[in-house]
């Protein structure tokens, strides 16, 4: 899984150089789906439960899941890209989201407050924890800041599948939930959104958008359990 997380980390930092106003989410698309491909990879998302591409560039009010086609990035965006791989059967999981250009300072503060709610959920999952202390971890970080973490879309386990056992909410009780024990693989993916945590279903069927049009940022790592610590496998 670590070989699968670092190809996936390789096809996210060639779409990170190429993330600039005028660059459509379809070219971003090619871009991964060519990385992970040449390394020897399949990408996770193609296909999977019908969907047409190999990451969800979701802009703006997207949340997750959007299909990348000819919408061209444009100055004071804000993207989140998910992406996934499968590489010798074991997947990984991974997003980044990127300001375009010059931007509202608070959009730069959403996407400072998810990176660093997803250090903190990452902070937790370790041995003796259980999946509701990296949510509580999450939310106490989102909400001190005075966002609100999106709570009906949750990481998940990670292994020969996309979805696996348990799923990782982004809020959470400390104490609570499965246990972390030694081996198992998780996402962990705070979504974090500038104002109420409801989200909407698009018409096409796949995008999720903020039920009040607020901008969302996600951030996202396929973290292993280990007697040493959290492993971050995506980087």
């Amino acid at each position: 899984m670590a070989a699968s997380g670092r190809l996936l980390a390789a096809a996210h930092d060639a779409m990170a150089r190429e993330v600039a106003a005028g660059v459509t989410t379809a070219r971003l698309d090619e871009i991964a789906e060519q990385v992970i491909r040449d390394g020897g990879g399949v990408p996770a998302f193609k296909g999977y439960r019908g969907f047409p591409a190999s990451i969800c560039p979701s802009v703006n009010d997207q949340v997750v899941h959007a299909i990348p086609g000819a919408y061209a990035l444009a100055d004071g965006d804000l993207i989140s890209i998910d992406c996934g791989a499968v590489l010798d059967g074991w997947v990984s999981d991974a997003a980044r989201t990127y300001a375009v250009g010059e931007v509202d300072p608070v959009v730069t503060r959403l996407i400072d407050v998810t990176r660093r709610a997803l250090d903190r959920g990452i902070a937790a999952a370790v041995l003796g924890n259980r999946v509701g202390d990296i949510g509580h971890a999450v939310q106490t970080e989102v909400e001190a800041e005075g966002f609100s973490c999106v709570e009906s879309l949750v990481g998940h386990g990670v292994g020969r599948s996309m979805h696996e056992p348990p799923n990782v909410p982004n809020v959470g009780e400390p104490g609570t939930g499965e246990p972390l024990v030694e081996g198992l693989v998780i996402a962990i993916e705070p979504m974090v959104n500038i104002g109420g945590p409801d989200v909407a279903l698009a018409p096409d069927g796949w995008t999720v958008t903020t039920r009040d049009g607020s901008l969302s940022a996600h951030w996202e790592h396929t973290v292993a359990i280990t007697a040493s610590g959290p492993r971050i496998l995506t980087c």
